[in-house]
């Protein structure tokens, strides 16, 4: 299993809404071969989302995060993988930051998690 296909069972293992994959490996200026953004309703959801892409990856790939950010006041928490850039937003943050607009042209794939219809 790849790392994006990991941290995508993390997100909705998480239970994270509206799962969309940003395909930016033939984006000239992209810093990353995949952004995956998501949101939760709560603080306690973008944590909790947080933590069960880090331990799927731990546990299935024995990878951690390059970097981390955001995770003081879990609005936007940002995992930095390299190749893969997972974004976790609050609900309200998503919309104002509007990654998959800033990103337009970039092929897209959606991950609906059936639990959260």
């Amino acid at each position: 299993m790849t790392l994006k296909d990991t941290i995508v069972e993390g997100y909705l293992e998480g239970k994270a809404k509206d799962v969309i994959c940003l395909d930016l490996r033939n984006i000239d200026g992209a810093v990353s071969d995949f952004f995956i953004v998501a949101h939760g309703d709560s603080a306690t959801h973008v944590e909790g989302i947080n933590r069960s892409i880090y331990k799927k990856c731990v546990k299935a790939l024995n990878e951690k995060p390059w970097h981390e950010e955001g995770k003081g006041n879990s609005e936007w928490i940002l995992m930095d993988y390299v190749n893969v850039v997972a974004h976790i937003f609050y609900k309200e943050k998503r919309g104002f930051y509007n990654i998959e607009d800033l990103w337009g042209d970039a092929p897209r794939e959606e991950f609906n998690n059936t639990e959260n219809a």
